[in-house]
Formats: C-alpha cells, sequence, structure tokens
C-alpha cells in the first residue's frame, strides 16, 4: 500500500557529509520504530539507527556522534544525517518503518553510500 523511496546517497570523500532522505508516498498509521539499516560488501544487514513512535532514538555504536535520525512528519519522510564519514560506513543504506499491525514493515529498495578517497 505505502512505497518508502530512499534518495541523497552517492560518492562521498571520507570526512564528507550526506544526508538521506526516506519518502512515503502517503501516511502511515500504527508505526512501532522508524530506523536505518544498512548491508556493507560482504557483511549482514545492521540496523544503523532507529527511532520509535515516540521519538526515542538509538544509534548503533560505530555511528554514535555523527550520524542523526530525525523525521517530518509534515512531508512522510525520514532523514539520516551523516558526518564525518569513514571508508567502513560504505554500504547500501535502507529505510524500514515497522509497524504494529499488518502488513507489519515496509522496506525502502535503498540508495548506495560511498566513501572513498
Amino acid at each position: 500500500q505505502v512505497q518508502l523511496m530512499e534518495s541523497g546517497g552517492g560518492l562521498v570523500q571520507p570526512g564528507g557529509s550526506l544526508r538521506l532522505s526516506c519518502a512515503a508516498s502517503g501516511k502511515i498509521s500504527a508505526i512501532s520504530v522508524l530506523g536505518w539499516h544498512r548491508q556493507a560488501p560482504g557483511k549482514q544487514r545492521e540496523v544503523v539507527a532507529t527511532m520509535t513512535a515516540a521519538g526515542r532514538i538509538n544509534y548503533v555504536d560505530a555511528v554514535k556522534g555523527r550520524f542523526s535520525i530525525s523525521r517530518d512528519i509534515a512531508k512522510n519522510t525520514l532523514y539520516l544525517q551523516m558526518n564525518s564519514l569513514k571508508p567502513e560506513d560504505t554500504a547500501v543504506y535502507i529505510c524500514n518503518v515497522d509497524l504494529l499491525t499488518s502488513p507489519y514493515a515496509y522496506w525502502g529498495q535503498g540508495t548506495q553510500v560511498t566513501v572513498s578517497s
């Protein structure tokens, strides 16, 4: 019913910044958790940052102090501000919305972030 579309990925040098956006095609009700995941080459997917429906935020240790998750309810958009990027941040970043009811989750298609000099 609802589609998520990520944007903002690209190639950036170490120390640079990017802001990822995840725009939903419509309003989503019964949200449990909003989040960004990433999958690097040869590695399993990991949770990068989450935000509960009440606004409580958590980050994986590797990005604490560098990444910030935020939400614009009016624009149906979730953001991930990424600063001080490192080569190890290179991955496909995927937007996720977990729901309290069926279908229980929405997933975006992913956007590539490459950090390289």
